[in-house]
């Protein structure tokens, strides 16, 4: 029996999740919780004009401000902290957002059940960097994702991945850039200094917890 992969997240609870969003973790979580087992996701949503997937949502900021911008578009979010998912669900409880579908989990397993060519989008944004050299196995992009992720991509489709920690980023760049499913879309130093036109700033990442500012890196599958 094969072993599971090393789990790429450290913690996946912290505080008492506050009363009403653990009422949500009851009610509304087990509505949109994506399906346990391969799935096609226009199923979820069968008006979407897109699929985007955003792994590793924290606490859904970002994930419930592009699908108020994007109603027209199913995103699938992943996230295995706890009290982030609680989070997320206030968000889209409280903006009436119907276009987002959550795995309380691993992100490896929803993209393992995602059919081939399914997502027009992908956002990794300030993952767990893993700093100790020690620990860099247990990165979220490693090459087997980077592969799976080609795969659930559409020819066209784009990736961005972000992070405030130098090591990560170049480790990242490196991993994408050696797969021939992946162009990095980067002419210059502004075109990963300054955050894209539709990135949405999270209080997370005002936090500045890295070793760097953020830098962002968008790719296109081939």
């Amino acid at each position: 029996m094969p072993h599971p992969p090393l789990r790429s997240f450290g913690r996946i609870k912290s505080r008492v999740i506050k009363p009403r969003q653990a009422a949500l973790m009851d009610s509304l979580l087990p509505q949109i919780r994506v399906p346990a087992e391969p799935f096609e996701p226009r199923t979820l949503m069968p008006e979407a004009a897109e699929v985007w997937l955003e792994i590793g949502f924290g606490g859904g900021e970002h994930m419930a401000a592009q699908a108020a911008r994007r109603p027209d578009v199913l995103i699938l979010g992943a996230e295995p902290f706890q009290n982030g998912v609680a989070s997320a669900l206030r968000h889209l409880d409280e903006q009436q957002l119907t276009n987002v579908r959550l795995k309380d989990g691993d992100a490896r397993e929803l993209v393992g059940h995602l059919p081939d060519g399914g997502l027009e989008r992908v956002f990794i944004l300030f993952p767990d960097p893993w700093p100790k050299a020690r620990h860099h196995k247990r990165r979220l992009v490693q090459a087997d994702l980077v592969a799976e992720l080609a795969r659930v991509l559409k020819p066209g489709g784009t990736l961005r991945f972000a992070s405030d920690w130098a090591d990560y980023v170049d480790w990242s760049l490196e991993r994408f850039t050696a797969s021939p499913d992946f162009r990095w879309t980067a002419d210059r130093a502004d075109d990963w200094r300054t955050p894209p036109a539709d990135h949405v700033t999270t209080r997370y990442e005002e936090k500045r917890l890295g070793d760097c500012a953020p830098v962002f890196l968008d790719f296109v599958r081939a």
